[in-house]
């Protein structure tokens, strides 16, 4: 089966009210070209899922700044001045996730499991509104599964069947998010010939990916 297709069919799959996982730290892991094509496009109401929001017009900052995100799950915000002032504003709809717990709901959304229990967050405003679940005499919080429609992820390495090599922290999240949406489109920087990479060095097989983006 073949997988490649343009930056410019990978955005015309992505629509208005849409909800997105992008993968990658502070935009390392992240596929900029597609983010780029997406912000030039302007579809709006996107709820979006991210470690970060990087910074302002660098990678899914373009998109906060373009006012194209309704809804943001994230860890942290700080190194991007718009987020800040949407969420203070009332313009944007933030919910906030410890690292940790975000990344284990992504990969519950991804496993097809019910949620997380996690002592994390609570006695803080991370817990309010949340069910609590009680273990053997300890308190939880019962976090729940993160999925997308569509997982925008960036790869090292890419063979020619979507089997992914990640780098460094390129990898936060990435290999995660690649399980947990309906469609997934990663953007490589290297392509090789299918069967060149080391099996125990791919970190996403080739089964979770639905495009990849050849340039």
């Amino acid at each position: 089966m073949n997988k490649f297709i343009t930056v410019e069919e990978a955005v015309e799959k992505i629509h208005d009210g849409m909800t997105i996982m992008v993968g990658g730290f502070l935009g390392v892991g992240t596929p900029m070209s597609v983010i780029d094509a997406l912000a030039a496009k302007g579809v709006k109401d996107l709820t979006l899922i991210s470690n970060d929001t990087a910074y302002p017009n660098i990678g899914v900052g373009k998109l906060i700044s373009n006012h194209q995100v309704k809804k943001l799950i994230v860890s942290h915000i700080g190194t991007n001045e718009d987020t800040i002032n949407q969420m203070n504003a009332g313009e944007l709809d933030v919910e906030f996730s410890p690292q940790g717990t975000l990344a284990e709901r992504v990969r519950a959304g991804g496993a097809g499991l019910g949620g997380v229990l996690t002592p994390t967050g609570l006695g803080t405003v991370v817990e309010e509104g949340k069910q609590k679940v009680t273990v053997d005499g300890k308190e939880y919080l019962l976090e729940k599964p993160l999925k997308a429609d569509v997982a925008l992820i960036g790869a090292n390495i890419s063979d020619e069947d979507g089997n992914l090599i990640y780098k460094g922290t390129s990898q936060n999240f990435c290999p995660l998010m690649a399980t947990a949406a309906e469609t997934v489109i990663v953007e490589p920087q290297e392509m090789v010939k299918t069967g060149t990479l080391a099996h125990e060095h791919i970190k996403t097989p080739g089964i979770f990916v639905d495009y990849i983006i050849k340039k």
